[in-house]
Parts: C-alpha cells; sequence; structure tokens
C-alpha cells in the first residue's frame, strides 16, 4: 500500500480566530507543548505532543489560548 506524501508545507501562527486556508491532513509538532485544534463543527481538542510529533487530524484552526507547542506545521496533500 502506497501513502501520498504531503506536498504543500505551511507554517502555522495559532489565532483564536483566524482558520487556516483549508483543513489539514496533518500538523507537525517541532517543540513539546499543547495543540488547542479547532474541529470542523468548532469543538477545541487540546493534544499533548513530545518534540517531532505528527499529528494526523484535520483541523481548520490552531487556537493561540492553551496552545503551548512550538514549531508548529500545517500539511497538506493536493
Amino acid at each position: 500500500m502506497q501513502i501520498d506524501p504531503y506536498n504543500v508545507w505551511v507554517a502555522v501562527t495559532p489565532s483564536d480566530s483566524v482558520d487556516l486556508p483549508a483543513l489539514t491532513e496533518a500538523i507537525w509538532a517541532g517543540g513539546a507543548g499543547v495543540i488547542a485544534a479547532v474541529e470542523q463543527d468548532g469543538g477545541v481538542v487540546n493534544f499533548t505532543c513530545v518534540a517531532g510529533t505528527l499529528v494526523p487530524i484535520k483541523a481548520r484552526r490552531i487556537n493561540s489560548t492553551n496552545t503551548t507547542a512550538t514549531a508548529l506545521v500545517a500539511l497538506y496533500r493536493q
């Protein structure tokens, strides 16, 4: 089984009001901490991760409130 790689990467600036350009395929956390991810329906889920974690989620936004992870990158497939 072959998996399509992520071919678009966008640095994430967490915001409590500005959505990402599109739903993500995944979020890369370069630095450890919490990612406060906003779901498609507006719910917020906090993911605790170590440095270098790939979180395979379809997030519409990463909130600045409660997000402590650093070096976040949104990953997409086109």
